[in-house]
């Protein structure tokens, strides 16, 4: 009988550890999905609270407002901006509260709108959590972890 525990006993412990491996892999797997954009871009639209735009006013710069990079500017291009901590991300976060790949912003036509990239913690435009590409107002604060940005002209 104690024979028959103990081998009952390793293949729990075996099984317990497939479950492991199995969880982390489904993590890592979800994290380069989210990393290379593989989701369906569903146009936003503005939410009741976000401010209108001035006509003919165009973004022309992202600015950090709040944070440990408070001050910093990055001239847009019309190229996606990324948003993490990764060492190849276009603005770097050094912010506990951000994931590896945390937003996106991207231009569309003439608007800019911002994409959480399936960040554990949620990116805020204006108090509200981005769930879908949501155009981004100049002025508006876009909140990651302890990060504010804006855009400007």
């Amino acid at each position: 009988m104690p024979e028959l525990v103990l081998q009952l006993t390793r293949a729990g412990f075996l099984a317990l550890l497939w479950l492991f491996v199995l969880a982390a892999l489904r993590v890592v797997r979800s994290d380069l999905y989210a990393a290379s954009g593989l989701r369906a871009a569903v146009p936003g639209v503005f939410r009741k609270g976000t401010k209108q735009p001035a006509k003919g006013k165009t973004a022309r710069q992202l600015v950090v407002t709040q944070g440990a990079l408070a001050g910093t500017r990055i001239s847009l291009d019309g190229r996606p901006i990324l948003v993490g901590r990764a060492d190849d991300s276009t603005l770097v976060l050094d912010d506990d509260f951000a994931s590896t790949r945390h937003a996106r912003l991207s231009l569309r036509g003439s608007d800019w709108y911002v994409e959480d990239l399936g960040s554990t913690n949620g990116t805020y435009l204006d108090r509200a959590k981005v769930t879908a590409p949501l155009r981004v107002p100049l002025g508006a604060p876009i909140r990651i972890g302890k990060t504010v940005i804006e855009l400007r002209t």
